[in-house]
């Protein structure tokens, strides 16, 4: 018997009727364009799509070019509701969206399991949205692909790199990082803020805060690994709630996307 992790925020952060669903994500990504870039990973946000999914697709349209040659996600997010030490995987066999269903890599996952700051806990990835908000995206920009979700609570960002590097490679396999940037603070206040944590990010400089950034560690893990791999970091968009026609600009909340490609 398959079992599957149901769709936890459809109906509040996506729409969760399927030619909805459909329709937005693709009127958000638009015309496909030739990208003749290799890309190996992107940076997104994670909140709802009318805040920040036109920021998320500026960075997932660079994978349209590429749907037939990326086998296997890595998805990484952080807990907003369940707090724990380490690293979280599921223990289900898929996850589902209004569009359809995504078979996990148990091979990959049963791998990460060998790591003592990795444990099985559905109970972790249960309401996590930090995850979720990706699939329908990647499931209308890829082919056929098999999901590796990490949530991570408690956790120093040179474990996670060093999770990822063992499962990351570029040829077909793509590393997504999920976050969002700071939180609740007036408008030009959050620009100021968000704007010197992309200069850290853009100089490779680990060091972002869980104050700059909701998922630093998993950003700070890539740029720890990336001093060694050397991928392109190109920023794609930044915004933040005050600046779409849903939010204001007293209580904002920032959002910025990349993709990490081979020179």
């Amino acid at each position: 018997m398959t079992m599957i992790r149901p769709p936890a925020v459809a109906g509040r952060f996506y729409p969760d009727d399927p030619v909805s669903l459909r329709k937005q994500v693709l009127t958000f990504l638009g015309e496909k364009s030739p990208d003749t870039r290799h890309v190996c990973g992107l940076i997104v946000p994670h909140a709802g799509y009318i805040f920040s999914g036109q920021v998320a697709a500026r960075a997932y349209h660079s994978l349209l070019s590429h749907a037939k040659r990326i086998k296997h996600v890595i998805l990484i997010g952080p807990s907003h509701y369940v707090p724990f030490q380490g690293c979280a995987v599921p223990g289900v066999d898929a996850f589902s969206t209004p569009v359809g269903m995504i078979p996990l890599d148990r091979p990959l996952l049963n791998k990460l399991c060998q790591n003592d700051n990795v444990h099985i806990s559905d109970h972790a990835h249960q309401h996590e949205h930090s995850l979720e908000v990706q699939l329908p995206f990647l499931q209308l920009c890829l082919a056929d692909f098999t999901l590796v979700p990490i949530v991570f609570g408690q956790i120093e960002a040179q474990d996670v790199a060093r999770l990822i590097n063992s499962i990351w490679d570029p040829c077909n396999t793509l590393l997504v990082i999920s976050t969002d940037l700071s939180h609740f603070h007036q408008y030009e206040d959050a620009h100021k803020i968000d704007t010197a944590t992309c200069a850290l990010i853009e100089d490779g400089q680990a060091i972002v805060t869980h104050k700059q950034a909701c998922g630093a560690t998993g950003v700070n893990a890539f740029l720890l690994l990336n001093q060694f791999r050397g991928y392109q970091l190109t920023r794609q968009s930044l915004i933040n709630s005050g600046d779409t026609e849903f939010g204001d600009k007293h209580r904002v909340v920032g959002y910025v996307s990349y993709t990490i490609t081979q020179h």
